[in-house]
């Protein structure tokens, strides 16, 4: 079922939901949260789609909230959309007039009963996400740093308030380097004395990832300004025993090596958001590793 209602309300749009799960035959209960999308008219599409492509792993509400110009009368326009080739429901609402200040009242009806609340923002999102209206619904809360105009700058803004349920996309861009290095250091007899990473120095995973090995290691690690490509191109940590090295090969793959072994190639590829979302969606409960190494980014220490 794909239904249009304009200037409507959000018990109108329940009711929506509920015709179009009886016509689907697809009940609440098969849904396993609900996934609030805050964004804008530049990223509506996009975002809409990989929350679709989402949904085949995680079956879920998402609720698309576009919010519009301030200005005029409250008006409600709602795009209701169950089955339809996905196992979940969507509903994407525009807001305007005074309404745009208060979105999470219209919000609020429609979540799922007994179920988390998981919200992103696709754009440029709050620096305080758990004190935002919408935020405060939510158990998990997803910013994109890569999408903002200065994303270093903005990890370092985001956090002062951090709070426990807050993650940013570039952490979890960063999972497979994390993983790698686990790897390398615990197949390594030796303790780390410092390391090296080379990449732009605008890019926001490679930021988080010296936070992060400073922080963990307890050891330096020298940043190296290298603006030959997007991706990490180089991470080599020193140890009493010979150095960990991964140097990118191409833009899917790596070099790795570590002291006493032959180098192999593995595999380390850019992930799109909707595989990104999925890790993030498969565990609610806060990421304590995350917000030491924002704090540690922010201030230099553990």
């Amino acid at each position: 079922m794909d239904l249009l209602l304009e200037d409507t309300n959000a018990a109108a749009v329940a009711k929506a939901l509920t015709r179009g799960r009886s016509l689907a035959g697809s009940p609440a209960m098969d849904m396993v949260l609900t996934f609030l999308i805050v964004t804008d008219d530049e990223n509506v599409a996009e975002a809409m789609k990989s929350a679709n492509v989402l949904q085949h792993e995680h079956p879920s509400r998402v609720l698309g909230v576009i919010l519009g110009d301030g200005r005029g009368k409250p008006r409600l326009n709602a795009r209701v959309r169950v089955g339809a080739g996905s196992p979940g429901e969507s509903v994407l609402l525009r807001m305007s007039g005074p309404l745009v200040k208060h979105a999470e009242s219209a919000v609020l009806p429609l979540l799922l009963p007994d179920s988390p609340v998981v919200v992103w923002w696709p754009g440029v999102g709050p620096l305080e996400p758990s004190l935002d209206p919408i935020g405060r619904l939510a158990r998990r809360r997803l910013t994109d740093s890569e999408r903002t105009p200065a994303p270093v700058q903005w990890l370092h803004k985001l956090a002062p308030g951090y709070d426990p349920g807050d993650t940013d996309l570039a952490w979890t861009r960063l999972t497979l380097w994390r993983a790698l290095l686990a790897a390398a250091l615990d197949q390594t007899s030796g303790s780390a004395t410092g390391g090296r990473i080379l990449a732009d120095d605008i890019n926001p995973v490679a930021v988080l990832l010296q936070a992060w090995l400073e922080c963990r290691l307890g050891v330096p690690i020298e940043f190296v300004d290298d603006d030959s490509g997007s991706q990490i191109q180089r991470v080599t940590l020193f140890t009493d025993v010979g150095d960990i090295d991964i140097k990118r090969t191409s833009e899917m793959s790596c070099e790795f090596s570590v002291p006493g072994s032959s180098p192999r190639v593995v595999p380390i590829r850019r992930r799109t958001i909707p595989e990104l979302l999925a890790e993030d969606l498969r565990r609610l409960d806060a990421d304590e590793i995350y917000g030491e190494t924002l704090q540690h980014l922010h201030t230099g220490k553990d």
